[in-house]
């Protein structure tokens, strides 16, 4: 180093007289450093993949996931799905709050006669809620002891709760309210490392006050956008966490379908609209442009009740007969169409320019779906989507193939799933440390609060932001 160091002198100090010895010298290390650089990054890597999964059994390794996916799943370059968006390794302990650990808790999931079962609410589009519940509970990831949990999730079922008249929205507020002031980790990370399943349109203006008291929590919602009804939207792209929706378990179970997908050759309409109009000015012209164009584009009256109300196999049937599922902007953003499309094998073409999509570190939705303009919904989308061969759009139902398992609320034995997903998306949320603006911390590491009282003796209920 000392003779290096001589050398960088020399060249540096007196350039009107070089040491090409010297300068030879220089170069030699230099490429010999570079060479060690390079071989230290790939060995490090090498020991990474093979060593890195035995270290815990909390590690859930993605090698296998990331050949099987490879191609729709990474973004050009060498390194595919997880390693691209995000690491190699799962390692995450999460607390489950128990539902007679909480007063309140029971009536968020069952309302307030406790009549509303699980099974009820599992179905439909609002189901999220039940199986992330139920698959934590069955988790790996599942801890028993609060001190050593990276987060906290809190179980509801409070948009079904409220669609099925067990609570009111006033009753909804202050039974959040009340639940959250007998949470002493909440207080003292501000809620930060606390999770909430908010699964429609709706989002998190479900709780009115989420403003106030989960402004900092991670909230899980397939809706990244209600800006047309409220002056502010509840997803934050820095912490919460898009959510693919609840697709039907008809059509994503193993084994037998309600609808299986059909060859291009045989589908009857190049695309198709299966939903109301809302009063919606995208919905309402292509309503419209279904008439000028019958033979092209499907969009059926739907009846969702009454004895011609549409049955789950004919709905489906409907969606698998055009080769481009479209799905406009409704009362929200996100639209379930979008991930039912991928199970009858039809492109969706997003036709909502707001729409936040999930699993955005891994996934390139230019390989699996079209977005187009709400602004330009006519004639001219219909041209455009006539253009694109046959032999393109099966490649993009090809690739969709791959990814649809992500839409899929499986058990964590599967190795691809919207829960994994989940999974990962929430350790980028992990901090080691916690704090907020009632937290304070002592020269001895204890925390307390404002009165200088431990946490340990922190008793509910816990004054609120």
């Amino acid at each position: 180093m000392a003779s290096m160091n001589t050398a960088n002198k020399s060249t540096r100090f007196f350039p009107s007289h070089p040491h090409h010895s010297a300068t030879f010298c220089t170069r030699i290390h230099q490429i010999a450093a570079l060479a060690l650089v390079v071989a230290t990054f790939f060995l490090t890597r090498l020991f990474d993949h093979s060593l890195g999964p035995c270290s815990s059994p909390h590690f859930n390794s993605f090698a296998d996931v990331n050949r099987q996916y490879d191609g729709v799943l990474r973004f050009g370059d060498s390194v595919g799905w997880p390693d691209r968006g995000y690491g190699t390794h799962l390692n995450l302990k999460i607390y489950v709050y128990d539902e007679n650990e909480i007063e309140g808790l029971k009536l968020l999931l069952y309302g307030r006669e406790g009549k509303i079962s699980p099974e009820a609410c599992i179905k439909g589009q609002w189901g999220t809620q039940v199986k992330i519940h139920r698959l934590l509970l069955q988790s790996r990831y599942r801890t028993r002891k609060k001190e050593e949990a990276d987060l906290f999730f809190v179980p509801t079922s409070v948009k079904c709760v409220r669609m099925m008249g067990g609570l009111s929205d006033k009753e909804i507020n202050q039974t959040y309210v009340k639940v959250l002031g007998q949470m002493p980790y909440f207080r003292l990370s501000g809620g930060r490392n606390h999770i909430f399943v908010f699964p429609s349109g709706a989002g998190a203006h479900l709780f009115k006050s989420w403003a106030t008291y989960l402004n900092r929590s991670i909230i899980l919602t397939p809706e990244g956008d209600r800006t047309d009804k409220r002056d502010t939207s509840a997803f934050n792209t820095w912490k919460d966490i898009i959510i693919p929706g609840n697709v039907d378990d008809g059509m994503t179970a193993n084994g037998a379908r309600l609808v299986d997908p059909l060859p291009l050759s045989k589908r009857k309409y190049l695309a198709n609209f299966l939903g109301r109009a809302q009063g919606k000015v995208g919905r309402l012209q292509l309503i419209e442009l279904a008439k000028q164009f019958p033979d092209k584009l499907e969009s059926p009256e739907l009846k969702l009740s009454g004895p011609d109300k549409l049955g789950r196999a004919e709905y489906f049937k409907h969606l698998q007969n055009a080769k481009f599922c479209l799905s406009p902007r409704g009362e929200s953003s996100w639209t379930l169409r979008f991930y039912e499309s991928f199970f009858v094998e039809c492109v969706p073409v997003i036709l909502s320019d707001q729409v936040e999509l999930p699993f955005q570190n891994i996934v390139d939705y230019r390989q699996i779906s079209i977005k187009w303009p709400s602004t330009r919904i006519g004639p001219e989308l219909l041209d455009y989507l006539e253009s694109i061969p046959d032999n393109d759009i099966e490649d993009m139902i090809a690739q969709g193939r791959k990814v649809r398992c992500l839409w899929v609320y499986a058990p964590e034995s599967e190795s691809c799933s919207a829960f994994t997903g989940i999974m990962w998306e929430l350790q980028k949320k992990v901090t080691q440390f916690h704090q907020s603006t009632e937290t304070f911390w002592l020269h001895n590491g204890s925390i307390v609060n404002r009165d200088l009282v431990e946490f340990s003796k922190w008793k509910p209920p816990l004054p609120l932001p």
